[in-house]
Parts: C-alpha cells; structure tokens; sequence
C-alpha cells in the first residue's frame, strides 16, 4: 500500500484531515467509495460514505460520485469537517441493561422506544436515555446517533448491542455485515402458517408506492433477505414463530410474515389491518428475542436473552410439552 502523505490522525478519535496518490495498479478501476474503505478502515463505510455525499471526499479535487472508477495517478482526499452542535438532551428514561463493560452496553429496549433522534421525534428517544446512563458512547454513529451500531424499530422489543468506543462500533458493524451476529425473534402472527417450519429467501426493497413500507421485490433487485422460521404454538387462531435472521434488512421480518407467509404480525399499523385481527394487542408483537456474538474487543462468545414481554403469556403457555 502506498504511503499515505499530508496526513493528520488523531488514533483515538476521528481523521482530521488525510491525502495521498494512487500508485498500485491493482487499485485501477477500483470503486472511490470501496478504495476509501480499503484504506481507512477505522472509519466505518457509512460514514465515509456519508463524506462522500456532502463533498468531504474528493478526486482529483473535486466531489465525486462513490462508483467512481480511480485510475493511476488519482488524487484523493477526504477531510471530516468539525460537528456541527447539536444539542441533545440526557434524559433520565428507564433502560434495562443486561451488560455493561468498557466496549460495549447490551440492553432490552422497551416497545415504543424511539432508537434515535428524528424528525417527529426530538427527544425522548433511546439516545437519550443513553446519554444519561452512558458516559462513554461512540461517536461514529454521528451526534445524533452516538453508539447506535444496528436499529430496532420504534414498537419493536428486545436485545440490541451500543458500542461505547469507535474501536468496538467499527467491529460490530463488520461483524453485522458479515453475518456473525446471531439474532433470534419472536413475532406472534395473524393466522397459522400451513407449514410447521421453512426458510425465506428473496429480495427486498422500497415499496414502489408506498415509500414508508418494504416489499419483496421479483425482479430481483433490492437487497437479499433470509429468514429461518418455526412456529412454536397456536392460541386463538394466532401463532407463536421464531425466526432466525441470516441478513439484516429493514421491515424484514414484517414483510417476510406478511408477503410470504400470509400471516401479517399481530398490532403491526404497517403491514396488518387491525380490524382483521384475531386477537387485539396494545403493542407490535415482535421481539428481539436473542442475540450472540463474539465480543469486539476480547473475541470471547457472548450470548444474551431479553425478558419475554407480559403479552406473549398466552402463547408460551400453549408451547407443546417436549
């Protein structure tokens, strides 16, 4: 690799400012975007992708577009401009915290608990509550998201993982994108699948209307999706399914229940019709059941089990005796 020239780095926390010249012709034709992942990798892609877009990330001095092709003689730079203030507030909201070291904080977020700070939604929010709890957060997730490694959504229950140093967040993304993480679900549907068990693999995108939701895309564009499921008991015409997720994709297991399976998940306000349900229930019944991963830091195997909510009772009593 050649060396990188005009550089100021700070190991501890982000790059001020870097350049350098491409020298290797094994970097011909590289893509601008996977050729910065390539040669700084304690940033995270999203972020360098982020700089890319706002014009932190040129070529040749200029902005480029991340499919750039770079050819011999190339000159890039990216320079990560100073944060602007936000100011968000600590708040004292309740979190349940299963574990807590110097790397990283496992917790079981609430349903109804907004994971970050957005339009709509200004405070209140799991950062919030981590901002008051947590002294020592990552700031590659940007000021608005310090530490937030991966999401559940807002009515959705259970284990998620926040990286407490820039070290520990760069890995878990890593370890997220490479499908080392296991994560495992319980959603409680509308219906009963015909099947006992299956797997679903397909496509998925933005719907091509409604831009709020995600579909299964048949022409296969969009991104690969992979669900193991098992239904586990039936109880007022509702069954009780574990799903084991193989990718990471939004709405996923959303969609999965309700394109694939035909049973859309119970107080979904998304992919369900509540009038159409069997059962009335005040939340989404999806939980983030069980998560497992090797530690970012010491590689040791970690696994954690978020509570099982009230609401599931019924169901996990009508599980058949072994």
């Amino acid at each position: 690799m050649p060396e990188i020239t005009d550089c100021l780095i700070n190991l501890n926390h982000e790059y001020v400012g870097v350049d350098w010249i491409i020298t290797e012709t094994v970097e011909i034709g590289e893509r601008f975007d996977k050729h910065l992942t390539r040669r700084l990798p304690e940033m995270s892609r999203s972020r360098l992708q982020d700089l890319i877009r706002d014009g932190h990330a040129t070529l040749n001095g200029k902005p480029a577009k991340m499919g750039a092709a770079l050819k011999m003689g190339d000159s890039v730079a990216v320079t990560v401009p100073d944060v602007a203030p936000v100011e968000i507030k600590a708040q004292d909201i309740p979190l349940t915290i299963l574990y807590q070291d110097t790397d990283i904080v496992v917790l079981d977020k609430a349903s109804g608990l907004v994971v970050h700070p957005a339009d709509g939604n200004p405070d209140g929010t799991l950062v919030n509550a981590l901002l008051h709890h947590i002294h020592d957060l990552s700031g590659i997730g940007g000021e608005m998201r310090p530490g937030i490694v991966h999401r559940l959504d807002k009515d959705t229950s259970g284990c998620m993982v926040v990286a407490k140093n820039d070290t520990a967040h760069r890995r878990l993304t890593e370890a997220f994108s490479e499908r080392r993480i296991s994560k495992t679900y319980l959603a409680v549907v509308n219906g009963v699948p015909k099947e006992e068990s299956g797997r679903i693999q397909n496509y998925i995108g933005r719907h091509a209307v409604d831009r709020k939701r995600m579909s299964i895309l048949m022409d296969g564009s969009g991104k690969e999706a992979v669900t193991e499921w098992r239904r586990l008991s039936i109880h007022q015409g509702c069954a009780l399914i574990q799903c084991r997720l193989l990718t990471g994709r939004t709405h996923r297991i959303r969609v999965h229940m309700k394109e694939s399976l035909q049973c859309p998940i119970l107080g979904d306000p998304i992919y369900g019709h509540p009038s159409r349900q069997r059962v009335h229930t005040p939340r989404l019944m999806l939980h983030a059941w069980k998560l497992a991963f090797q530690h970012p830091i010491h590689d040791q195997p970690l696994a954690f089990e978020a509570r099982l909510p009230a609401e599931y009772e019924p169901w996990i009593a009508a599980i058949p005796a072994a």
